[in-house]
């Protein structure tokens, strides 16, 4: 994922290598230290009586486990550092037999999916009893680590890291003869709210007929996203761009006047964490509409640096919309309000230094 890339090649102080089931689009993702440590052949069989038999989640077999204790020998490795939750649960065998700490980063729905089983749970729990460390992207995300049993003086926010100076800010000048553009990025799943986004456009373009929408993402909502514009007659003012590189993104940005992203939380108990793209936006001078979900109010105060609507409210999205847009005052004033938060919460170098004090410190108690 392109944060944790983000966030890898940021380091300074600490060697990083990296180990993965395998490798792809090593032209957008230059990194030289990766191993590779490719899923066995058993792999599926192994899975399916994990999780269909004994409605457990995986975990790694003796000869992974010990392919991974010889890389991490043969590196030195002082302490490792496992993104997302599930994956850390799949570790479980190699946090326990490694001598040095283990560090595990929660994203968002590595926190609640698959939790109201108690198989999974007793598991995510087990694997928060072996950690060193448990890192979070958001407040609501350690409230939710804990929830799960984890030990609170375990918890440490690492806030996501934004390259600032691939955003800058620009000032917004906003329409006078109703052409407002509008954009919401990321993956076309539930909760990310895109039908509310599209309900709510809908609703905006009654009164503004010229506006037009540039959804950018792939997913598994695509055809569901398709209908749904067919449906409200939105095919003519709603662009589906599908995955665009981060130049194009940020060409949509800055040729756009509003943000959205109303997430929600899906029927599994997904959830954000704080989102990437939003961050984005708002670095870029984008004045960002939202919801009051997950970690989101944790970057954005509601009037001050973006504008927050319930879960689910596109009627209420609509409304904040259309008294923004009489309003350029204050679209002004949370753009660049909102780009100050990211510059003082989020920026990139500040959270890899920071990532960097943590490694330093958990390698000392590790020594």
């Amino acid at each position: 994922m392109l944060h944790i890339y983000r966030q890898i090649i940021a380091l300074k102080r600490c060697t990083p290598f990296v180990i993965a089931q395998k490798r792809e689009q090593t032209e957008r993702y230059p990194f030289e230290s990766v191993q590779i440590v490719p899923k066995p052949a058993t792999h599926f069989l192994r899975r399916f009586w994990f999780r269909q038999l004994r409605d457990a989640p995986w975990q790694i077999s003796d000869a992974e486990l010990h392919m991974l204790l010889g890389l991490l020998s043969k590196t030195d490795a002082r302490l490792l550092h496992i993104y997302f939750g599930q994956i850390a649960v799949h570790l479980l065998p190699l946090i326990r037999a490694w001598q040095n700490p283990s560090v595990v980063s929660f994203h968002g729905a590595d926190v609640t999916v698959d939790m109201n089983k108690p198989a999974y749970r007793e598991a995510t729990r087990q694997m928060l009893d072996a950690v060193k460390l448990v890192l979070v992207r958001s407040e609501s995300l350690r409230r939710a680590v804990m929830d799960l049993g984890c030990d609170p003086r375990k918890v440490e926010i690492q806030r996501t890291g934004i390259p600032l100076e691939e955003f800058p800010f620009r000032e917004r000048s906003f329409p006078q003869n109703g052409e407002w553009r509008f954009v919401q990025a990321g993956r076309l799943i539930e909760k990310k709210g895109l039908p509310v986004t599209l309900r709510a456009f809908a609703n905006f373009l009654r009164q503004y007929p010229k506006a037009t929408l540039t959804i950018a993402g792939e997913g598994p909502l695509l055809a569901q996203l398709k209908e749904l514009t067919r449906d409200l007659r939105l095919d003519q003012r709603v662009t589906l761009a599908g995955f665009v590189s981060q130049e194009t993104l940020r060409d949509i940005y800055y040729a756009s006047h509003i943000f959205l992203h109303p997430s929600q939380t899906g029927h599994d108990g997904n959830q954000e964490g704080v989102p990437n793209s939003m961050l984005e936006a708002m670095a870029s001078g984008l004045p960002v509409f939202a919801t009051q979900h997950g970690g989101i109010p944790e970057a954005i105060e509601n009037s001050v640096s973006g504008v927050l609507v319930p879960e689910h409210g596109y009627e209420e999205l609509a409304r904040a919309l259309l008294n923004a847009a009489q309003d350029p005052g204050l679209l002004s004033r949370i753009a660049r309000s909102g780009a100050e938060t990211v510059r003082k919460k989020f920026d990139l170098q500040v959270q890899a230094r920071r990532l960097e004090d943590i490694y330093l410190r958990m390698i000392g108690r590790g020594a």
